[in-house]
Parts: C-alpha cells; sequence; structure tokens
C-alpha cells in the first residue's frame, strides 16, 4: 500500500476495508460535514472542478490500489449508454397541441411522457467499475474472507489462494464466469482464535487477588477465634458443599470439571462454548460492510467462492457496491470525466503489458 495515511479522517475518503476509521470517513461523506462537498446542486465550482472531485471520490473507493494510467487504459469499459437522463422531447410539443386545442392528442401525448417517466434507466454509471469487481484481490474482498483489499491482495502474493484448485499469486488477474476461488482458513484472520491481551491478563489478575484476600482474612480469624470458632466455620462449609451438592443434576458426574467448561447441553447449567468448534471473531464495526453481491456464490464451510457472471444493473438497482448513489450526480460526473480523457490507442507493446484478462474458464 503506497499510501499509508490512506484513511486520514481530513480527507475522508471510503476505502474498501472494514476499518472503524474508514466507517468514520463513510459517515463524513453521507451524512456528516463532508456531504456539502459532493453536492453541485448550487455551487461555484466549474464543470471541471465538478468532474474532478467525482473521479477523486469513485476512485478513492474502486480500486485506489490500482495505479491512475493502467485503471484508465485497462480497467475502463469500451463503451457504455449515456449517464444523462433522456429529456422528453414531448413536452414543448405537448403545450402546443394544448394550445390548438387538440385534445385528444394531447392526451396520448401525456400517456406516453408518463410511460417514459416510469421506465427509467438503470444505473450504467457504476458499470464503469465492473472490471474492477472481476479482480481476483478485490472478489476476495466483496466474499468477506479480508478485512480489506489489501490484505486481499496480500493473501494472493503470499500464495495462500487458489484458483480453479490451483495455487495463483496474481493479484491483477480478472477473473471469467465460473471461476472458483478457495483461500487457505488459516490465514482468514476472523476464524482465528482471539488471544488474550494484557489488558485482559492484568484484569484477571486484580479479580484472582481481591478473590484471595477474603480467603486469607478468614484464614487468620479462624486461627484466632479458638477451637469453638473453627467448629463453626467447618459446619457453615459443610452446609455449602451439601446445598452444591443438591444443586448438581443427578446422574451426572461434575468431579473435577472447571466451571468455565460446563458441559454443553446439562439442564440447569450454563451454556459455554464448544472449544473444538472453528472461532469466528468479527473484528468490531463490520456489520454495515458485511454483505454478498448476487453476481457470487459463497460457501464459507469449504472458503471458497464462485464469479458466477459479470455484474449487472437495472431500473433502481446496481449490483456494483458504492458508497456514492450508483445513478446520481456523483457517479455520472466521474464518468464524464473518464469519458473525455481516456486513452484510445493500444499498440502491440502496450498489449503486452495488460493485466491477466480471463475471457472463458479453463
Amino acid at each position: 500500500m503506497r499510501d499509508k495515511n490512506v484513511f486520514a479522517h481530513t480527507r475522508a475518503l471510503p476505502r474498501m476495508s472494514w476499518s472503524p476509521h474508514n466507517l468514520y470517513n463513510l459517515w463524513k461523506r453521507s451524512f456528516g460535514p463532508k456531504v456539502s462537498e459532493s453536492t453541485f446542486d448550487r455551487t461555484s465550482k466549474t464543470l471541471f472542478q465538478q468532474r474532478w472531485i467525482s473521479k477523486r471520490l469513485v476512485r478513492a473507493y474502486h480500486g485506489d490500489h490500482i495505479n491512475e494510467k493502467t485503471f484508465k487504459r485497462w480497467y475502463l469499459p469500451t463503451t457504455l449508454p449515456d449517464v444523462r437522463p433522456r429529456r422528453s422531447a414531448l413536452g414543448g410539443a405537448l403545450s402546443l397541441v394544448k394550445w390548438a386545442k387538440r385534445q385528444g392528442e394531447a392526451d396520448q401525448m401525456q400517456k406516453q411522457m408518463e410511460r417514459e417517466a416510469k421506465a427509467a434507466l438503470a444505473p450504467v454509471g457504476s458499470l464503469m467499475f465492473s472490471e474492477v469487481e472481476r479482480r481476483i484481490d478485490v472478489f476476495i474482498f466483496r466474499c468477506c474472507f479480508a478485512h480489506s483489499v489489501y490484505e486481499a491482495r496480500r493473501l494472493v502474493i503470499h500464495g495462500n489462494v487458489k484458483l480453479n484448485g490451483k495455487e495463483h499469486t496474481n493479484a491483477n488477474t480478472r477473473l471469467a464466469p465460473g471461476d472458483m476461488v478457495s483461500v487457505d482458513p488459516s490465514a482468514i484472520r476472523f476464524l482465528q482464535r482471539r488471544h488474550q491481551s494484557d489488558t485482559e491478563v492484568n484484569t484477571v489478575t486484580r479479580a484472582d487477588n481481591v478473590d484471595a484476600a477474603p480467603t486469607e482474612a478468614s484464614q487468620a480469624d479462624d486461627a484466632n477465634a479458638g477451637p469453638e470458632g473453627k467448629e463453626t466455620s467447618q459446619a457453615e462449609n459443610g452446609d455449602a458443599a451439601e446445598a452444591q451438592g443438591a444443586e448438581a443434576p443427578q446422574g451426572e458426574d461434575t468431579t473435577g470439571v472447571p466451571e468455565w467448561r460446563t458441559p454443553v447441553g446439562v439442564p440447569g447449567q450454563p451454556w459455554t462454548k464448544d472449544l473444538s468448534l472453528t472461532p469466528f471473531v468479527l473484528p468490531d464495526y463490520a456489520a454495515p460492510f458485511i454483505f454478498i453481491p448476487a453476481y457470487i456464490e459463497l460457501s464459507f464451510a469449504t472458503c471458497s467462492a464462485v464469479y458466477v457472471r459479470h455484474p449487472t444493473a437495472r431500473p433502481g438497482y446496481s449490483e456494483i457496491p458504492t458508497p456514492y448513489d450508483a445513478d446520481g450526480e456523483v457517479v455520472r460526473l466521474a464518468w464524464e470525466w473518464y469519458a473525455k480523457r481516456r486513452p484510445r490507442m493500444r499498440s502491440r507493446s502496450q498489449l503486452e503489458s495488460m493485466p491477466d484478462n480471463r475471457r472463458t474458464r479453463e
């Protein structure tokens, strides 16, 4: 990762990460003080400035670890429909027909305008990131196997990922429909046991000392109390033991079993975790990022996933996750920026440097 300060609160640029700092930046861009920077309804900024700001916002989330030149050359679709909403040409004609008092024709034009309004355009602007979603490191992050896209890239480079059953170490590979990606469970962080921190150890030590202090004091009192006090304390201990024996369930031998390893399923006793199962420890504040896109078929039991198809969009819905409105002004202005500044010519030497692009499953 070239930029260590990717979660800076001053810039507040959302990234592909589960970090609490990233969640705070996402809040600032969605509801906090940074909302006004991406709202261009009433602004003094030029069209060039609006497009550049929009490009900066979307690129910070969609593949910020990809070089800008590489992104423009290889990760933009060749063709994309117009991202601007259609303006019906019937508006002016309708007023003219009404002025001519041709009511029947005016009613037909009005119904046609209503049909066009209902058949809204799909948010095709978000599809300019479909090639980024095909990358194997982004795919692993979408499967929730890694805390961030940077960690997913590290898993691929370090040989913890298999593509169709073979070890794969190229994080720039773009998947084809039907490809299966498997991740080594020992490399997934939230499937490992959480180590006891120093703070927890100190807390337990202090609690043990507090519990031990009354015991030592009671022993001193018994020594000073004489024979009568000892007999009284022994009688009290005997009554407590009988009470514990009466509470224990019949037919279950709990001798020598610590309280924290109470057998699971014993009536009248608290539930405890089965330490033989695989742990599942999610990081704090990860809930907003736990979702699986529709183009992924996932199996947590085998730590593998299948790239079913390329992401699509339909009216009112886009399968590409993005922190911004998929059909909003930010995505549209970003597409307009790249539509004017994308490289057109691809020579033979440039084609040789193209990242691995799997067209079909081998």
